[in-house]
């Protein structure tokens, strides 16, 4: 009898699953479907495959790329993202770390201003966080860094402060009688085994940083456009948008993202559950 409830129960959890990953997949479809109808007709056939009349090859992926300097502006993205994330996983490890061993007062109401911080809405601080960074000069590729590092510290200390509190402080005791500093047992010692953890907050946090809008817009605008921000300038006036060049472009903008996913995606559950369910 309880056989036969777990079938059932599995077997609407599956078709529940694909349902969503089907909901998921056609807005994706529909996208990658118009990048190669002709502008004309993406609005009066949106759900329609391209046909003979509608189909034009690849002319919206040349048009859009020549349209929006796409090659800079991924160039951008590129540069803000791998050093955004790479300066948010190097010092929100080293922070996590550092939190959950050293138990004082000061370290216990730091760990809860970072966690405070993951409910601040962005709109509270937006204002403030544009006039601040226009006097420290903050306003360009390199200090756009520093504010990613401080926007995705919340969520990432957090999980690495779950993930050290599962593992036996006897390892890095051992480390240290051996002569090792705390840097080099950190490095040698913890770091190789928050791997889990250190990819999922590199996953999470790259598909963030590639995809935001608002913060390169409100920061570097238009010197500096950012994918996101380039593909805004098939616009035209009147309200006219380049539906076809727009469409491509949105392909180009979310293959190298789709393809990180995959590639780290086995990573993702290992990490989420070890950083914020042990501890």
């Amino acid at each position: 009898m309880n056989k036969k409830i777990d079938s059932r129960n599995n077997l609407v959890i599956m078709i529940i699953m694909i349902v969503l990953s089907v909901a998921f997949l056609i807005p994706i479809l529909i996208v990658f479907m118009n990048s190669f109808k002709g502008k004309l007709y993406i609005s009066d056939t949106p759900f329609k495959l391209p046909s003979k009349t509608t189909f034009v090859g690849l002319n919206n992926y040349i048009e859009g790329i020549v349209k929006i300097g796409f090659f800079k502006s991924f160039g951008w993205s590129l540069f803000i993202t791998i050093f955004s994330v790479a300066a948010i996983v190097f010092f929100t490890s080293m922070t996590g770390w550092w939190l959950t061993r050293v138990k004082t007062k000061f370290t216990t109401a730091l760990y809860y201003m970072f966690a405070f911080s993951m409910i601040v809405p962005f709109q509270m601080v937006m204002f403030p966080m544009v006039k601040v960074s226009n006097m420290l000069h903050l306003d360009n590729p390199f200090g756009i860094i520093v504010i990613y590092l401080g926007f995705g510290a919340g969520l990432s200390v957090f999980m690495f402060c779950g993930f050290v509190k599962s593992l036996p402080i006897e390892v890095e005791e051992s480390a240290m009688i051996d002569g090792c500093t705390p840097i080099l047992t950190f490095f040698k010692v913890v770091l190789p085994i928050l791997k889990p953890t250190a990819i999922t907050v590199a996953i999470l946090n790259t598909m963030w940083i590639w995809n935001d809008y608002l913060l390169p817009y409100l920061l570097i605008g238009n010197n500096y456009k950012t994918i996101p921000i380039a593909i805004q300038y098939l616009k035209g006036g009147y309200g006219a948008i380049d539906m076809g060049a727009m469409m491509a472009m949105l392909v180009l903008a979310i293959i190298p993202i789709i393809v990180f996913y995959m590639l780290c995606q086995k990573h993702i559950v290992k990490g989420v559950i070890s950083g914020a369910v042990k501890g």
